[in-house]
């Protein structure tokens, strides 16, 4: 039977130095080291701009007829 030889390809050389540094974070803080937190918003804050992304993607024109009825009576 013939032995297959190992070869170890690019990807699995950066795959294994990722995981050796991942463990080293861990044992160095000891416990997982997140890059980027977000930020927990609040379901109740306003936020327009996002209402009016969501309406053009929905190609909801009552957003913006809503919008210009009110500039109207303003």
């Amino acid at each position: 039977m013939k032995q297959r030889k190992l070869t170890i390809t690019e990807a699995d050389f950066l795959l294994a130095n990722r995981r050796a540094s991942r463990l080293e974070e861990i044992q160095e803080h000891g416990h997982p080291v997140q890059l980027r937190r977000m930020i927990h918003k609040s379901k109740k804050a306003y936020n327009r701009n996002q209402s009016k992304r969501a309406a053009i993607k929905r190609d909801d024109s009552s957003f913006f007829c809503s919008q210009f009825s009110l500039a109207l009576l303003l």
